[in-house]
């Protein structure tokens, strides 16, 4: 509970960091405001994609380890435990995209979809920009907004686990764990697109200079 509770503080540190003043990465494609449909569709793609396996694993293997919230048991194998938080941890996630990405997004016509800074911006800022998002979005029409779509729509993901998880786990003090938690990860999870593709090309040098 300590480590999710700590990451929550870090994203507010990060967000600090952040100016909303700088343009995107210019390489980047205009992103249209998105329809409803659309806001479907990019659900659809971040959840039913084998990458949400790959999102979820570390999750619930961090989770097991330090035996977190949901408690199903301390053993990994041990009646199903680690089976039963694997699940949890990715109706979790499956909610989460959906209140923040779909429902509350259309509600508040916020546009969720994240939009890099790129290598023409210093780290440091990028990764507060990255972090940022996750409290801080742009309306359908561009407007830099508050990003209550994400906010409120972890905190029913928060709410929502308590109809699956375990009863020691049904808490008012784990739910508002699992929201700062949910908040935090979400901005986490920007620093991959944020700096995805350069990883990848210094892999991409690191192999070929062998």
């Amino acid at each position: 509970m300590f480590i999710r509770t700590g990451l929550f503080f870090v994203m507010v540190c990060f967000s600090a960091l952040a100016q909303d003043t700088a343009p995107p990465d210019p390489s980047a494609p205009m992103l249209s405001s998105p329809s409803v449909d659309e806001k479907w569709d990019f659900f659809l793609r971040e959840t039913v994609t084998p990458l949400l396996l790959v999102e979820t694993a570390p999750d619930a293997i961090v989770s097991q380890l330090t035996r977190s919230a949901p408690l199903y048991g301390k053993h990994f194998w041990k009646n199903d435990a680690f089976v039963k938080r694997f699940g949890a941890t990715m109706g979790d996630n499956t909610s989460e995209n959906f209140f923040s990405d779909f429902l509350l997004a259309s509600a508040f016509h916020e546009d969720t979809r994240y939009r890099r800074w790129g290598p023409s911006h210093k780290m440091w800022p990028r990764i507060g920009y990255a972090i940022s998002r996750a409290v801080v979005t742009r309306t359908d029409s561009g407007v830099t907004t508050f990003n209550w779509a994400n906010v409120t729509g972890c905190a029913m993901s928060a709410a929502l686990s308590n109809v699956y998880y375990p009863r020691g786990s049904r808490t008012a003090s784990v739910s508002a764990v699992n929201w700062g938690t949910n908040v935090a990860g979400s901005g986490l999870s920007n620093l991959m697109p944020e700096f995805g593709s350069e990883v990848g090309h210094w892999i991409k040098r690191q192999v070929l200079r062998r």
